[in-house]
Order: C-alpha cells, then structure tokens, then sequence
C-alpha cells in the first residue's frame, strides 16, 4: 500500500459484508477491503484472496465482541489480535489516541478516521467538515497528531476536494477517500453502491454501477411465485409426484401387511 501510495497509484477499495462481495472483488481484482469484525471470519478472509484487508474494530455502541463492548486500550488489542490471527491486515480503529496509540506501539497496522466522523457527529453533524480555514487546520492537526502516534492510514472522509488532495500529499498516511476528493490516495465505496442496493442514505459520492435493487426485487418476486405454486402443488396433490417417492415391491409390502395384520 505504501508503495502504492508512493508511486501515485490510485487504490480502488471497498466495503464489503457478505462471501460472495470479497470474493467478487478479489476476482475484479480491488486492492483493498474494508470488512467490519462483525462479519469477519477465516472464511471472509479467504473469500478475500489477494486483497488487503481492514478489519473494522468495533467502537461504541456500533459493535462487540464475543458479547461485550470494547472499552479499554486492552479490549482493543485483544480485538486486534484476535482479528490478525484470521488474517486480518490492518485495523480500522477511531476510538481514543489512547487507544490508537496502543495498538500502534505493539505494531499493528492502524487505520484511523478523519473529517466527518461518523462516531464523532454529535459535534460535528452529518455535513462536510473542513470547508473553513479554522477547521481544515483541524483537520490537518488531527492527521499530524495520528502520524506521531504511528498511524498507518485513515479514512477521509467528505471533506473538499483541494483539502484531501493537501492531505494525501503531505502525509504519510495512506488517505482512504470516502468524498475526499480525486487527489485521495484511495477511492473507498460501499460495494451495496456500487452494485445499487443502497438500504437508507445513499451519499453524494456514490457511484452505482448496477441496478442490484431491481434483481433483488425481481427474485423476490420470483421466490413468492414459486412458493405460491408450491402450495398449490400440495393442496392439488400434484407433489409429490411419482419421481419424487421411494418405491417398494410388492411382494414386500403384502408381506408386510400380513405381518401387522392387515
């Protein structure tokens, strides 16, 4: 990745939840993965193949692990080693510097989260961040803040276009664009946008490239048809049909009517 970064080599990357999402985009070949620990396992992380993998580290109330929230620099880097034994090869994490720091000091690969920070909206609201000079040196202080405690990378998010290039090429970090902008060292989507089955919200910087809610629809459409036949099947006696049942000789079942009486 940081080769990547260093050679100008735009990183494609994508959020994905389900097999056949990491699958599909190892198969198109995706640099990079962004799959939240809720829904990682070793079966993900092979579905994943060549991609390098994020593994979100759950925060607040957004998540737990084996039943209990992550609240302590300890909880955290048992997550993180948990998640690294599956394979996981980095750690988005945008809890504390503390927090943060610790994960960093025993070497894993941190990703942490700048400009609109979902977890951080009750003072930021759902809304670009850093289109003013006071904030955008906020935001750069926050991404040299992150650089001295070791950070790796960190997703950027919706911040403008000229901030996010700045950033990309005035940190070390790997910048992981979500609305950062073209001059974001990553263009970082959702894969439900991109294949159009957006549940909610969809923001400004999705691009869909197909029209999976209309497949989807179609299939359901399609499931209760072939439920409906079903039952008509059953109640008209049309199923079970001949090929569907286990034949036996008669001479066995006259013998066996005699046994029982019949």
């Amino acid at each position: 990745m940081r080769a990547m970064k260093a050679r100008g080599q735009k990183i494609s990357m994508l959020y994905v939840s389900t097999l056949d999402e990491a699958a599909a985009a190892n198969a198109a070949g995706i640099d990079m993965l962004s799959i939240e620990g809720r829904f990682f396992t070793p079966d993900m992380r092979e579905a994943a193949g060549n991609c390098f993998v994020q593994v979100g580290l759950p925060y607040g109330g957004w998540g737990r692990l084996n039943g209990s929230y992550l609240a302590t620099p300890e909880d955290y880097l048992r997550a993180a080693f948990h998640f690294s034994e599956m394979g996981g090869d980095c750690f988005y994490c945008s809890a504390s510097y503390e927090i943060q720091k610790t994960l960093c000091d025993n070497y894993l690969p941190v990703v942490a989260h700048v400009g609109l920070i979902p977890s951080y909206i009750t003072w930021t609201g759902w809304r670009a961040v850093g289109k003013t000079a006071v904030e955008a040196k906020q935001v750069w202080d926050h991404v040299k803040r992150l650089e001295a405690i070791g950070c790796f990378g960190a997703e950027l998010e919706v911040v403008p276009d000229r901030l996010g290039e700045f950033l990309s090429k005035n940190s070390s970090l790997i910048m992981l664009g979500m609305g950062g902008g073209p001059g974001a060292d990553a263009q970082y989507l959702f894969a439900e946008d991109v294949l159009g089955h957006t549940d909610g919200h969809k923001p400004r910087h999705a691009k869909t490239y197909r029209n999976f809610a209309a497949e989807f629809a179609k299939l359901q459409q399609e499931r209760v048809a072939a439920f409906g036949e079903y039952i008509a099947d059953v109640q008209s006696g049309a199923y079970p049909g001949p090929e569907h049942n286990v034949t036996m000789a008669d001479a066995e079942f006259d013998a066996f009517m005699t046994s029982v009486g019949g």
